[in-house]
């Protein structure tokens, strides 16, 4: 291991994008470690910057070439996964880690690096709130937020004590505050 990784996970909605943005524009020492992922790019997603878009088929040959630190098929032929040649190539730069993944991710990242990871778990105030932010994004159907919901109850009950800490995204600024003061206090320590 080269040097210190901070992980948001939280359940589609529930702000982590948010939060690592934040962070991202008051930490120049931070980068963010760009997904791959299999679905098609939604709204104004670009390669590269949000995902690296590719084919479930070289997602496949991927995994079997052992390039992934992680990788999780979240539904059918959907899959997402964090690069062993991104974290590499972060970390060449002498640059800090940030991830922003989903909940499962974020355990199996936080295994990985141990002690040199800060796994932060954001939570929406409800699932009312949740489901109001996910219909609020506008780029999802129906049948996608229900989908979203449903794998957010049930990651919700798999993250129950797998986080260093837990955040509540009730209203934004409090949340900003304390996740600048988890940061701060994990990369002074």
């Amino acid at each position: 291991m080269t040097g210190k990784v901070i992980i948001f996970s939280a359940p589609s909605g529930a702000g982590k994008s948010t939060v690592v943005n934040h962070l991202l524009g008051l930490h120049p020492e931070f980068e963010f470690s760009v997904s791959a992922t299999s679905r098609e790019p939604r709204g104004q997603e670009r390669d590269g910057v949000e995902y690296y878009f590719i084919s479930a088929r070289k997602f496949r040959r991927l995994i079997r070439e052992d390039a992934f630190i992680e990788y999780e098929e979240v539904y059918e032929d959907r899959f997402y996964g964090t690069l062993k040649s991104e974290v590499d190539r972060i970390w060449a730069k002498g640059h800090v880690i940030i991830f922003d993944v989903d909940v499962k991710g974020g355990v199996n990242l936080k295994k990985y690096f141990g002690g040199s990871a800060l796994s932060v778990l954001i939570l929406p105030p409800s699932m009312e709130v949740l489901e109001s932010r996910l219909r609020g994004r506008g780029t999802d159907s129906e049948e996608a937020i229900r989908e979203r919901l449903a794998k957010a109850a049930s990651e919700l009950e798999f993250a129950a004590g797998k986080f260093d800490r837990d955040l509540v995204n009730d209203r934004l600024e409090d949340t900003f505050a304390q996740a600048e003061a988890l940061v701060d206090a994990f990369l002074c320590g």
